[in-house]
């Protein structure tokens, strides 16, 4: 009985190492200008079946431990960034999720997103205007 239960449990293996592979879970953010992590956003599926993304900590900001969204417009004006989702309606394209929409707190503006997955723990997400897109490294956590 031992064994067959350690068997199945091994032939799971594989399919939890795939769940890893993909951009579900959580991730640090890095400040483009000084290279330091500065929140951990977790991406999940959202009711609709697409990847949404959701600052869950703030690990450093310049203004103060619990920052709002100052330079936001509409429902997200003056409302604090965690908790905020920042990220939302990527759908899969080929080996990439496109569609989708980001938020930059900073600044208040919204984006075109993209993200491609580099590697196991690595994973680029793009803000796209027009034709020109800027990439950061997500880490996971």
């Amino acid at each position: 009985m031992r064994i067959r239960t350690f068997l199945a449990a091994l032939s799971l293996l594989p399919l939890a190492a795939l769940a890893q592979s993909g951009p579900e879970g959580r991730w640090k953010t890095i400040d483009d200008e000084t290279g330091q992590a500065k929140s951990i956003v977790e991406i999940s599926r959202a009711a609709d079946g697409t990847l949404q993304g959701t600052v869950v900590e703030i690990l450093q900001s310049d203004k103060g431990p619990n920052p709002v969204c100052d330079k936001c417009s509409g429902e997200r004006k003056d409302q604090p960034i965690q908790g905020m989702t920042i990220l939302w309606g990527l759908t899969p394209k080929d080996d990439d999720w496109a569609g989708g929409t980001i938020l930059d707190p900073a600044n208040g503006r919204s984006y075109r997103a993209k993200m491609q997955m580099h590697g196991e723990d690595q994973l680029g997400v793009s803000g796209c205007l027009v034709f020109i897109c800027r990439e950061q490294i997500w880490h996971r956590e």
